[in-house]
């Protein structure tokens, strides 16, 4: 069967996964997450990407962000989850793989789901009762979201920066964006979306992506999905971002 192609645009918003081989654990102590975390900052660096949301789960990581250069977004994932793996290998003298073969990907239409994709990022550790509320996970985002908590990896959105004049306006409003859980359909769009590497936005969005790459991306209705492989296609370089 072939590879479905998983596209990446200049300038537009990114859901990225990257789950343990077989749902194994990845992370293991607190020097783990540590560890990811430096060389995530450095790697974004490298790719030029910039960096909205995240969240480090046991077996799985989510990465909201921006690539300058498409191109980069698989050098990003392959130069960070290669000297992770080394890292665990060597701490706790393992070998083998750490990693799925393939991360999932989902381009995001930003002025419709780009706050709701760092929601669901950032509501991860509470959906899977680890903690009753996004502020005492630690291994997030959302502290520098809504406390104003430091993060030099981060790179806010035009979407975050516009929900207030000020840094505490802003914290407020981004707080009580987390009084009520997402409903269960944009969940299962999310979700839909990156699980088949297609597009997360409107029929506009998805018809502009199909201008731009020949290639019709829509994700298939809900249900249990037919199970297909994934290849890595990127737009070429200089591809420019588009206006939605």
């Amino acid at each position: 069967m072939p590879r479905r192609a998983r596209i990446h645009l200049d300038g537009v918003p990114l859901h990225i996964v990257q789950r343990g081989h077989n749902r194994e654990p990845c992370f293991f102590c607190d020097d783990d997450y540590l560890s990811y975390l430096h060389w995530l900052g450095e790697a974004l660096g490298d790719a030029e990407c910039a960096l909205h949301a995240y969240v480090l789960m046991t077996n799985h990581v989510h990465l909201l962000l921006t690539p300058k250069r498409a191109e980069r977004v698989p050098q990003l994932i392959i130069s960070l989850g290669r000297r992770y793996v080394q890292y665990i290998n060597r701490s706790y003298r393992r070998t083998g793989t750490l990693w799925d073969s393939r991360y999932k990907s989902s381009l995001i239409h930003a002025e419709e789901y780009l706050l709701k994709c760092q929601r669901y990022i950032e509501l991860n550790p509470v959906r899977a009762a680890m903690v009753d509320d996004p502020v005492h996970y630690r291994w997030s985002s959302y502290r520098a979201h809504a406390l104003g908590q430091a993060d030099s990896r981060l790179t806010p959105h035009a979407l975050y920066l516009a929900l207030g004049a000020t840094d505490e306006v802003r914290r407020q409003a981004y707080r009580d964006l987390f009084r009520s859980q997402l409903d269960a359909p944009a969940i299962d769009d999310i979700r839909l979306a990156l699980n088949q590497n297609q597009p997360l936005g409107n029929n506009r969005f998805h018809e502009r992506i199909e201008a731009m790459t020949g290639v019709r991306r829509e994700a298939r209705a809900r249900g249990r999905p037919r199970r297909e492989s994934v290849e890595v296609i990127d737009v070429l370089p200089g591809q420019r971002a588009f206006d939605l």
